[in-house]
């Protein structure tokens, strides 16, 4: 399982009660020091079940890869 602080997929609900997915990329610099890329994606779900099908689908996302505010 991944560390709950650099998990990739990030769900989020929006002020209009739908949810939508964040992907974050992590890398690293030459310091050793982490650069995280957030990207929302255009999709707009009506349940966190089905934002995880989507990651899972679209980008092979595993169980324990979730984060969600």
């Amino acid at each position: 399982m991944t560390d709950p602080k650099n998990r990739p997929f990030l769900i989020n609900k929006d002020d209009e009660g739908h949810f939508r997915l964040t992907v974050r990329t992590t890398r690293y610099n030459s310091q050793g020091y982490p650069v995280v890329t957030a990207s929302l994606q255009d999709e707009v779900f009506q349940t966190m079940a089905k934002a995880r099908l989507f990651a899972r689908e679209n980008f092979n996302a595993q169980p324990g890869e979730y984060a969600s505010k």
